[in-house]
């Protein structure tokens, strides 16, 4: 009897809608952060709010996505860029 080779099944992992980058200030740390929506880590810290933006940009950028800035209070400064 002839075996049949079980049919391997391919995982396409789905397409993401545009990401959302936050840019907040950490006051126990003095630093801006650079945090993906829904994430619990950021994903850089940086001394200054422009670098923060810059490096959001960049990565927004590569992945079509959208940034949302914060002033120090957590209010927002800027919706989208």
């Amino acid at each position: 009897m002839a075996q049949k080779k079980a049919k391997e099944k391919k995982t396409v992992k789905p397409v993401e809608p545009d990401r959302v980058y936050h840019i907040s200030y950490r006051k126990l740390l003095r630093k801006w952060q650079v945090k993906a929506e829904g994430d619990s880590k950021a994903l850089k810290l940086f001394w200054t709010q422009a670098e923060a933006i810059d490096y959001a940009k960049s990565v927004a950028g590569n992945r079509e996505g959208r940034i949302v800035i914060h002033k120090e209070d957590g209010s927002f400064r800027k919706l989208t860029y």
